[in-house]
């Protein structure tokens, strides 16, 4: 009998990389809640989510909409992408439904105008501030943040990978296969602390970005499939 496929709850899930996300979970076959600060948002989100799969043949979406709490509560594994300036925010009245859950985030700490500049915070990166915020019962995995969100909107095919970190070599593993089931290829990238170099990594695409006038991802040689 194959391993049934956890729920999905992304926690301020309505712009483009949380729905990016959930479109690529839901042609996969996964149930997914998309959360917002108030369910109307979310349900338009969702509307929007249907009508796309539906033009590319998913039939039946299994997608729902529901206030962040809510979402926090119902999902099995949690998907937090929020600016940086929300970021605490977000996960501090959420910290109770999130006990025994792993948290995958994205948040990247750009500090706009400047967001082509690296500039970390103090405490290392945003997946060190959710885990020291949330507690050591909670499986705080850094992920997602190197992949365009263009290319998870537009269907392309992801040529890059996902660099996942964690404390949990348990819970890196369910979140490489999430990275997988979106076309993309997760590698282990060691504890919650190297989320710091990841995430600087985003500011460095950014640039590139710029510069080249290309959505960039992040590709690892010498490594096998």
């Amino acid at each position: 009998m194959s391993e049934q496929k956890p729920v999905i709850a992304i926690i301020g899930g309505t712009g483009a990389l949380g729905t990016g996300l959930a479109r690529r979970w839901l042609q996969a076959g996964y149930k997914v809640i998309i959360g917002s600060r108030t369910a109307e948002k979310a349900a338009t989100a969702v509307d929007d989510l249907r009508d796309i799969l539906q033009q590319r043949g998913v039939s039946s979406p299994s997608v729902e909409a529901m206030d962040n709490s809510e979402a926090a509560s119902k999902g099995e594994v949690v998907v937090l992408t929020v600016p940086f300036s929300h970021h605490s925010s977000t996960l501090e009245p959420l910290k109770h439904s999130l006990q025994g859950k792993i948290l995958v985030d994205v948040t990247v700490p750009l500090v706009p105008p400047k967001v082509a500049r690296v500039q970390l915070p103090e405490q290392g990166s945003a997946g060190q501030i959710a885990q020291t915020l949330l507690g050591d019962e909670v499986h705080v995995v850094s992920a997602f943040q190197n992949v365009p969100a263009i290319h998870l909107q537009e269907g392309d095919d992801l040529d890059c990978d996902a660099l996942v970190c964690g404390n949990s070599k348990e819970a890196r593993a369910k979140v490489i296969e999430l990275a997988n089931a979106v076309g993309m290829r997760g590698l282990h990238a060691g504890p919650i602390n190297n989320a710091a170099a990841v995430e600087a990594m985003t500011s460095v695409l950014i640039f590139i970005n710029k510069q080249y006038k290309s959505h960039a991802g992040v590709r690892v040689t010498g490594v096998e499939a």
